[in-house]
């Protein structure tokens, strides 16, 4: 898998959503099949009665990187945190784009140490 397979993946999916809300449904998506022990998504149904869900949060668990996608609305709020012995040390507000790129430095440098990371990834990118 070369370096930038995951940054095409995340480009695809920019250039496939119309809209911020497509893009985030995409991403979990692919997230959830990949990265299953890593990935928790959480979805609510989009009106009362309604089947149709609605992602509301992504969060991925990398090592001691926790990297967290909030939706409200049709707005997103995304996140990146640092923990130590299961305590938030550092945490900071990221832009999408940038939320995006880190996560792809952080799977990229997941998937060099663990071979089931590099599997993982393997399996995003199909």
């Amino acid at each position: 898998m070369s370096d930038g397979s995951f940054d095409l993946v995340v480009s695809s999916l920019q250039a496939d959503a119309a809209d911020t809300r497509s893009l985030v449904e995409a991403l979990a998506t692919k997230l959830e099949r990949a990265l299953p022990a890593e990935t928790h998504v959480e979805r609510k149904a989009a009106k009362l009665l309604s089947r149709d869900k609605r992602v509301t949060r992504i969060d991925v668990r990398l090592g001691d990187l926790n990297y967290a996608l909030r939706m409200e609305g049709d707005r997103e709020r995304t996140q990146r945190s640092k923990t130590s012995g299961g305590i938030v040390i550092k945490s900071e507000e990221l832009s999408l784009e940038a939320w995006l790129a880190a996560l792809a430095d952080t799977l990229r440098a997941e998937a060099q140490r663990s071979e089931s990371t590099r599997l993982a990834l393997e399996r995003l990118l199909s």
